[in-house]
């Protein structure tokens, strides 16, 4: 696929593994579509969250490159229900992005399962913009806030300190309108580490969210930062919740090997 804009649900199903999008650049190539989670579907029923994706991907060794992904529906007022709206949604392993943009307002990037790896790419949002259970990587990424009121990058649900899931977000740049949360614990054991990333002077107060969990008052969750920098860099660390960590305990989520990246991704590609 390579050009001009496609208005559509797309879906790669698990028996397609080794698809590759393509697109002329992340500005020029889009897929996008429209759903909310109150909408309905073919059934009747309403849609819910992972059901929105503008695109869907099932398959394993999925890669896109230089393409964009959009949900178009327009962002959520605060204390609307029901309007989140999914861009892309990887659940598949072994997937790789470069310079792709994901385009969206509550939950844009559904990082739902599996081994990922962001490089250079672009995703915009108001509300927990990625989410899911990924394990996953963002290298050079910029992260891209449109809250009004108030809004969060990253939720993430693991739910078990045997998973080996995790958002590592390393040499990234956080920009936009906020107040926002850096990462909330989707789930009890949610993890998030950021790494020599750049943060704008947009982070609320205390930078962390626990999203309820009491349990996360004990520290089940593993919030971390790592020689990050910017004006709002003091807000997300610092405080409680959040680690600063030493190089000891950052470097595994530093490198492509936190996704077993050795394994899958090409050298020149990481």
């Amino acid at each position: 696929m390579c050009g001009g804009d496609g208005r559509e649900k797309v879906v790669v199903p698990a028996t397609k593994p080794y698809i590759t999008f393509q697109g002329a650049g992340r500005e020029t190539t889009f897929i996008e579509w429209h759903d909310r989670a109150c909408d309905r579907g073919s059934n009747g029923q309403q849609l819910r969250t992972y059901q929105t994706a503008s695109v869907t991907v099932y398959a394993n060794y999925f890669s896109a490159r230089n393409i964009s992904f959009k949900n178009t529906a327009p962002a959520p007022k605060p204390g609307m229900q029901g309007w989140q709206a999914v861009a892309f949604r990887i659940s598949g392993d072994k997937a790789y992005f470069s310079g792709c943009g994901f385009y969206g307002a509550q939950d844009t990037l559904c990082d739902d399962a599996g081994r990922h790896y962001f490089k250079q790419c672009y995703i915009e949002g108001s509300i927990d913009f990625i989410f899911g259970n990924g394990r996953s990587m963002y290298k050079e990424c910029e992260l891209h806030s449109i809250a009004t009121r108030f809004g969060s990058i990253a939720a993430h649900d693991r739910k078990s300190p045997d998973e080996k899931s995790g958002f590592a977000f390393v040499n990234c740049t956080v920009t936009g309108t906020g107040p926002l949360y850096v990462g909330r614990a989707m789930g009890q054991y949610s993890r998030i580490v950021y790494s020599y990333t750049y943060f704008d002077n947009l982070v609320a107060q205390g930078g962390w969210d626990d999203w309820d969990h009491v349990n996360n008052q004990n520290k089940t969750v593993f919030f971390g930062v790592y020689k990050c920098w910017g004006p709002g860099a003091a807000a997300v660390g610092g405080v409680g919740r959040a680690k600063e960590l030493d190089f000891g305990t950052a470097h595994r989520f530093l490198a492509k090997s936190f996704v077993n990246g050795r394994h899958w991704i090409a050298p020149w590609d990481a």
